[in-house]
Order: C-alpha cells, then sequence, then structure tokens
C-alpha cells in the first residue's frame, strides 16, 4: 500500500459528528496527552443496505454477490461503482491500470455497503501475476478536516485492518515488512500469515476472516494463519510497531486503534491496487 489521499468529490455523503480532538474536552487527560497533537477528521454516514434482503444460504450466509451485478456494492467515498470494477464469468474483476494504486478515476476501492461488526466472511480470491490486493474489514470513510475548512477523503486503509491478497512469488511486497508479514493472508505489515499456503497466481484460494468481540482469525486454503485481538494493549503495540505508528501517521493509527469506531462495525472492502484482481462466491454470516 502507498500513502495515497483522494481528494474527496461532492457525492451527497452526509457527515457524521466529528470524531476528531475528541481529547480536548476530556478534563482528566494528563498534561502529558495534552501536549499530543490530535487529527481532526469527519466520519461519513451513508444509506445501509439491507442485509436481510440478500439471499441465505443453508448455512445461515448472507450470499452478497450475486455474480451477474453490483447489488449492494459502491466505490469508497463514492455513490456508484468505479468502471475499472467488472463482472466477469461470476466474478468481480478489477481491471489494473497497470499504475499502481487508484491512479486513474474509473479507479478506487470497493465496498459492500453495509456496516458490519462480528461477522464471519468467505470468499475466494486470484491475482494476476505481480498481482496486488488486500480485503479491508470495519472500514469507515473518513475525511480529514483542514485547517483552510476544507476536507480530504482518507484512503481506507488507515481505518480498517487489511487481509492481504498479492501474489507472493512475483510481487516485491512479499519480500518487504517483516518476517513476511506483508504476504498474502497476512494481517498487512503486523502478522505474517503461518503456514504460508498460498496457491500461485491465476489459481483461486479461499479466504476467511472471522470478526467476533475483538478477536480475528484469518483462513487462507482452509488454514487458520492469523489471529489477533483488538481493542487490547497488544493491538496498540502492533500498530506502534507498524508504519501506522502514532509517530508516523497519527491519523491512521488513530483510527486503527479504535477501528470499528464506538460501534465496532464498518464496511467490507476491496483494494485497488492497480492490479488485476478477483473475486467471487462472497457470502458474509452476522454473528451478533
Amino acid at each position: 500500500m502507498k500513502k495515497i489521499l483522494f481528494i474527496a468529490s461532492a457525492l451527497g455523503l452526509a457527515a457524521m459528528t466529528s470524531c476528531g480532538n475528541k481529547a480536548a474536552n476530556n478534563e482528566t487527560e494528563t498534561a502529558a496527552e495534552e501536549t499530543v497533537d490530535q487529527p481532526s477528521y469527519t466520519v461519513l454516514e451513508n444509506e445501509q443496505v439491507d442485509l436481510t434482503s440478500f439471499p441465505q444460504d443453508a448455512e445461515g450466509y448472507y450470499v452478497i454477490f450475486n455474480g451477474k451485478d453490483f447489488t449492494g456494492w459502491r466505490g469508497y467515498g463514492k455513490d456508484t461503482v468505479p468502471g475499472r470494477w467488472v463482472i466477469e464469468d461470476g466474478a468481480i474483476k478489477f481491471n489494473g491500470s497497470g499504475g499502481g494504486e487508484a491512479q486513474t478515476g474509473d479507479g478506487g476501492d470497493l465496498i459492500f455497503a453495509k456496516n458490519l461488526g462480528n461477522f464471519e466472511l468467505e470468499l475466494e480470491w486470484k491475482a494476476s501475476k505481480g498481482g496486488n490486493s488486500g480485503i479491508f474489514y470495519l472500514a469507515k470513510e473518513v475525511v480529514s478536516n483542514k485547517e483552510d475548512g476544507t476536507q480530504q477523503l482518507e484512503p481506507i486503509y488507515i481505518s480498517a485492518p487489511e487481509y492481504q491478497v498479492l501474489d507472493n512469488a512475483n510481487h516485491p511486497d512479499a519480500k518487504l515488512g517483516v518476517d513476511g508479514n506483508r504476504m498474502s493472508a497476512s494481517l498487512y505489515d503486523m502478522i505474517p500469515a503461518k503456514p504460508q499456503n498460498q496457491n500461485p497466481y491465476g489459481e483461486w484460494n479461499k479466504a476467511k476472516i472471522l470478526v467476533y468481540k475483538g478477536t480475528v482469525v484469518h483462513s487462507q486454503n482452509d488454514k487458520n494463519v492469523v489471529e489477533y485481538h483488538l481493542w487490547t494493549p497488544q493491538w496498540t503495540e502492533m500498530l506502534q510497531n507498524s508504519k501506522f505508528s502514532e509517530q508516523n501517521w497519527p491519523l491512521a493509527f488513530e483510527l486503527l486503534n479504535n477501528c470499528g469506531g464506538d460501534n465496532h462495525e464498518g464496511y467490507i472492502g476491496f483494494q485497488d491496487h492497480g492490479d488485476d484482481v478477483w473475486f467471487r462466491n462472497i457470502r458474509v454470516k452476522v454473528l451478533d
């Protein structure tokens, strides 16, 4: 992922109350905490789809992609699906620009327009040779509030943990990070997926993401490969040791440290990283 910021366009997105500068109103805050510059931002509140309008299979999963159209899906920070996202042979495909992440006006990330909290997500994905993408969860649509009164839409990955989607054999990101924590199914830049059991580019991989009361499990090809716990001191420590640390990226640190916001809910999303990638058989079970 790259630190690319996208300018918010006028899309009729309604803003919730600003979530930045909360500490400034807390009279019990310590003097040391008061010296930290708090990023100012706003979380956008948009219309949600009715999950119960989607078909439910025999195992209790809602099938959230019908293989034919984008019902329930839209672009991140947009009210339509960006043109580079298409449907091909019953799968959602991103037609890569070849220019890196979200380099064209008809690109951008894709989200399922329903905030989810406790859930189990299952899908299949495959990447092109050298392909890079990701699966986000608990994502929010966030705009930063600038000193001149304008707002700027921030990238999805500063508010959402990422299940890495990558051609490990051919993309250089697999060799970056620490101990393989940028390889497929890893918690991007924090926890490596072990064992690393990815199928090669051009072949389908099965992904499962479990989120339940702070416990998160990544599975790849029917094996659990990552487990961690949100909203804990250990989660904060992992963030501080990553590219999203408070010192390196204060806004990302604040958002990820409380990812999902006060209600611990957010969007599922797929990343435009400029490469061809496919997703299919997408279903979700609510665990509340």
